[in-house]
């Protein structure tokens, strides 16, 4: 048999296996720290660094807060806040429906009340309505049918203030004849007519030159009816019988566009509109009922 060589005399085992194990860790150490210097100055070094700390935060994420679930109870509140506001929402939708409805019915009147002034206007004239008429018909026809009518009769024959003046004079000659340049059945006529007469005027007053210059004077003021009996008054009436018809449609006419002023500004649900819908707004103009007072209670006693 060998024999097993033996450590140098003089060096102890434990302390030669630590020295040895000492210079392999310097060993490493500097070629580690080269190995860094190198990466650094390369611009290596803070890439790598980078990715591993994103691999770090991929591979082990922070655990987040749960979101707590709501209670019932603030549930409930919350369906009860969305239901006030759809409460909300319909009640001013509503709101705005009545708001619309009373603008159009509004505007419906103020339509027609526009319509009844042209029409005025083309009457003064002695011009014919053309669509006027129309206009006349849809808005007013289903509530003054016989005053829109009356419009349109007399707007195919018109007549004015102007031309009942110049006609008046025209016919001053005649209408101021005596009556004994009349027949018999003139002067019975007049007879019977003054029968009537509860105040006779003065001689001044009764004189056809005056009662001709009261007539005109009352066409210039649009008092048709009292230029009228002026003109009846005199002793030659006969003569004007076409002037009074005439001056009777203007009259008749000036009425019926008061009443269809009057119509557009108060009819309750006979008016109609641009699109023949009847207006049910009322009109602001219209007089309000007053307030039933309640009636009193019968004491406890009675």
């Amino acid at each position: 048999m060998q024999d097993i060589p033996s450590a140098p005399p003089g060096v102890p085992p434990q302390r030669r296996s630590a020295g040895m194990t000492l210079f392999v860790a310097l060993i490493a150490f500097v070629i580690g720290a080269g190995l860094v210097a190198w990466l650094a100055t390369r611009g290596y070094l803070p890439t790598l660094l980078q990715a591993a700390n994103t691999s770090t935060l991929t591979a082990t994420p922070a655990p987040g807060p749960r979101p707590a679930a709501a209670p019932p109870a603030a549930q409930m509140s919350q369906i009860a806040t969305v239901e006030g506001r759809l409460a909300m929402i319909e009640d001013r939708m509503s709101r705005i429906d009545l708001q619309t409805s009373a603008a159009a019915g509004n505007a419906g009147r103020a339509e027609g009340l526009l319509i009844a002034f042209a029409a005025r206007r083309m009457v003064d004239r002695g011009e014919p309505l053309g669509y006027l008429a129309d206009q006349l018909r849809l808005r007013f026809m289903n509530a003054q049918p016989r005053a829109v009518q009356t419009l349109v009769d007399f707007a195919a024959n018109p007549v004015t203030i102007d031309a009942l003046s110049a006609r008046l004079e025209a016919l001053s000659p005649e209408l101021t004849v005596s009556t004994a340049n009349r027949s018999l059945w003139e002067r019975t006529r007049q007879e019977i007519t003054s029968l009537f007469v509860v105040r006779r005027d003065s001689a001044a007053l009764a004189n056809p030159t005056a009662r001709i210059e009261r007539a005109r004077l009352m066409l210039t003021a649009k008092r048709i009816d009292s230029a009228i009996g002026e003109v009846e008054r005199l002793p030659g009436a006969e003569a004007a019988d076409n002037w009074i018809a005439d001056a009777r449609r203007y009259e008749a006419a000036q009425k019926a566009l008061d009443l269809l002023e009057t119509t557009a500004m108060l009819e309750p649900n006979r008016l109609q509109d641009s699109t023949g819908h009847s207006v049910d707004q009322p009109s602001p103009l219209a007089p309000t009922a007053p307030a039933e007072e309640p009636a009193p209670e019968a004491s406890e006693g009675a």
